[in-house]
């Protein structure tokens, strides 16, 4: 009864786990089924996904390709062209090679006088400095040169004034001293005459009397002290006159040295000034 009782117990709960399994398989089965067919709808999906980016890829590599081709064939021209222009360049270059040696020659010799630059420079300022202190003087100098322009012209109406008193002084001086000498001269040849009458009648009135020794003695100190006397006014006379004439000399050279100070030609008097000769020339 046991064993009945529990294969009928085993044999429930087989036809329940068959059915369960069953159930289960079913479940899984209809997972499956729609896993597979969600996964094919995916997989459609992805591929007319992936179909449609490589064909978009295509066109685009196919659209790169034509575009490099054009760029290819451009570049070959460019290429083509380079190669002209390189020709020419190269031409260029070998025409440009005597210019550019002249041209190095020049950068040469102009760093050389760059190198000189600054000491022409520092000696520009030096000169600007220079000039100005020159400028300066040169103004002080001016103005000087107005004042003593200026001075100038007083001291040469001055001059004028002292060259017109001057030679009316010297025309009245020379006729005064002219005048004074012809006096003094005659005066002295008068006396000297006056002197050998005396002596000649002296000579005679010794001759006509026969005076004594002694009285003859006499009267000849006198008559030697008249003769000491007149000869020592002749010789004061004559010393007036040499000091008169070495005063109108004296006058005479001073005149001409103010007149060369002024810088007057003695030419220009319209006379030439008479010397006086001293007595005994």
């Amino acid at each position: 009864e046991m064993e009945a009782k529990y294969t009928k117990k085993m044999q429930a709960l087989r036809n329940e786990l068959d059915l369960r399994r069953k159930t289960e398989i079913h479940e899984v089965e209809e997972k499956k089924s729609s896993q597979m067919n969600e996964l094919m709808r995916n997989h459609e999906k992805a591929f007319s996904d992936i179909r449609e980016y490589y064909n978009d890829i295509t066109l685009k590599n196919l659209a790169l390709i034509s575009l490099l081709k054009e760029q290819v064939e451009e570049m070959k021209k460019r290429e083509i062209n380079l190669e002209k222009e390189k020709a020419e360049v190269l031409l260029q270059n070998k025409q440009l090679r005597e210019p550019l040696q002249q041209a190095r020659e020049q950068v040469s010799e102009l760093q050389k006088k760059l190198a000189s630059y600054d000491r022409d420079k520092e000696a520009l300022t030096n000169t600007k400095a220079h000039l100005k202190v020159a400028q300066k003087e040169l103004k002080d100098l001016r103005w000087e040169h107005e004042v003593l322009e200026q001075r100038f012209g007083k001291v040469q109406a001055e001059r004028d004034q002292l060259y017109r008193k001057f030679t009316r002084a010297i025309a009245e001086v020379q006729q005064k001293t002219g005048f004074k000498n012809l006096l003094l001269e005659r005066k002295l040849s008068g006396l000297r005459s006056v002197l050998e009458k005396k002596e000649a009648e002296l000579s005679e009135v010794f001759a006509a009397s026969n005076l004594d020794p002694c009285a003859l003695s006499v009267v000849s100190r006198r008559l030697e002290d008249l003769v000491d006397c007149k000869n020592a006014t002749i010789e004061d006379l004559q010393l007036q006159l040499a000091r008169v004439c070495k005063a109108h000399n004296d006058m005479l050279e001073t005149f001409e040295a103010k007149l060369t100070a002024f810088g007057i030609p003695l030419d220009n008097l319209g006379f030439k000034p008479l010397a006086s000769p001293l007595p005994g020339q």
